[in-house]
């Protein structure tokens, strides 16, 4: 499922009745999402190629997990690689939106989410609630 224009998302698990939700993060080249905060823990386990956020200095690469804290603001990068960037994220709640000058500026959870693959997977030919399977 497209998140960006260069990141793809694999669902894994869906919990709509908790806002949460569990994918795989994808992308074949660099790439990006936009600033965003999360207002509970994130927490993801890189597969291959490297990721990291702007906002820090480390790189993410194969084996690394990595945990979000709450409220920080990054903008997750995924760096040209041999191997294209994999990793599983577990998001509870929204990733709510920054302007450029760190103001919220809307928010994607789990509705949107579905929402997004449901889409996709219409545009595909699955038939958009394939995506029900996945709830938890």
């Amino acid at each position: 499922v497209p998140f960006t224009e260069t990141v793809m998302s694999r669902p894994l698990w869906i919990s709509p009745s908790q806002n949460k939700w569990c994918d795989i993060l994808m992308a074949k080249k660099a790439g990006l999402v936009n600033r965003h905060y999360h207002p509970h823990e994130v927490f993801a386990y890189t597969i291959s190629g490297k990721w990291g956020y702007l906002e820090h200095e480390w790189t993410a690469t194969a084996g690394d997990f990595v945990y979000e804290t709450p409220g920080e603001g990054h903008t997750l990068v995924a760096y040209e690689s041999d191997e294209p960037m994999k990793a599983i994220f577990q998001v509870k709640g929204p990733l709510v939106w920054l302007d450029e000058n760190g103001n919220a500026d809307g928010y994607f959870d789990v509705h949107d989410y579905i929402a997004m693959c449901k889409a996709h997977y219409e545009k595909m030919g699955f038939g958009a609630d394939t995506i029900t399977k996945l709830y938890r």
